[in-house]
């Protein structure tokens, strides 16, 4: 629907009738603008975001009592439709619910027990939500597991492929192309778009197991680092200033921070040494 809804273009000489009347939309979908999140709702956003860092296994009901402990009464519909619109999901043990429209694009998990040696041999992919004061952000990023230097990345302002994509083909012209992608099971990573572009590479692919919590470790941990050391001290005021500050935290990240999960390496000198 968004991509149609791109389609229509005030500047045509075409109507914009017409124009909807060609991509199959409605007219009041064009002209619809949405309403942001309230400034209560984006309060409790940022601190679900927060103790989700230190609690991933805690669903719904949890959430609700720890913001009542707050003294933050919100319901369970409204914690289950804000975590939604995060992209955060309850990590514990769970039967396969996704629709039968992307089950055919859950490939496995090709990590276990695989020695990981060398750059480029597996790289990680993810995105987190990014609480900003006046509305939210997500960022995406590709990390190279062996190294764990920071081979690409991107904010966008909605959850859908085309930012994992974007990002995804800027590392490979940059980097070349890695042995094996791995992600999570969302929806982001098991559709059409993103199994053409790695089938097309000759990457393989892996998908973390369904409420597995170590699957994707190492870029939880990069999350984590990200929030606590820059988003959440610095408080970016706008998209501009998100960018400039990752930006900023990417470069130090990669060639001035020593990691200890790489014996106090830094990752750049790691990576390129090897490379």
């Amino acid at each position: 629907m968004t991509e149609r809804l791109m389609m229509v273009n005030r500047k045509e000489p075409l109507s914009i009738r017409r124009q909807c009347d060609l991509v199959s939309v409605s007219r009041g979908s064009f002209y619809y603008k949405p309403l942001g999140e309230t400034e209560e709702n984006l309060h409790i956003m940022r601190l679900m975001d927060d103790h989700y860092m230190e609690r991933p296994s805690e669903g719904v009901i949890r959430m609700r009592d720890f913001l009542f402990a707050l003294g933050i009464v919100a319901n369970h519909k409204r914690i289950r439709r804000l975590l939604r619109l995060m992209g955060i999901m309850a990590i514990y043990p769970k039967k396969n619910l996704s629709r039968l429209g992307q089950a055919k694009y859950i490939r496995p998990y090709l990590l276990r027990d695989l020695k990981i040696t060398r750059p480029n041999q597996v790289w990680a992919i993810d995105i987190t939500y990014i609480p900003m004061p006046k509305g939210f952000l997500y960022l995406t990023a590709i990390l190279d597991v062996y190294s764990r230097f920071v081979v690409g990345w991107g904010i966008s302002n909605s959850l859908d492929a085309s930012c994992s994509l974007n990002v995804t083909k800027e590392a490979i012209q940059r980097y070349g192309k890695p042995e094996i992608i791995n992600s999570d099971q969302g929806s982001q990573f098991t559709c059409h778009e993103w199994i053409e572009l790695l089938e097309k590479e000759e990457i393989k692919i892996s998908m973390d197991g369904k409420g597995r919590a170590i699957d994707n470790i190492f870029i939880e941990r990069f999350w984590r680092s990200v929030k606590w050391d820059y988003v959440y001290i610095k408080v970016p005021a706008d998209g501009l200033e998100l960018y400039s500050g990752l930006k900023d935290y990417m470069d130090y990240y990669n060639t001035q921070l020593c990691h200890q999960g790489i014996d106090h390496q830094i990752p750049a000198s790691l990576y390129k040494s090897v490379a």
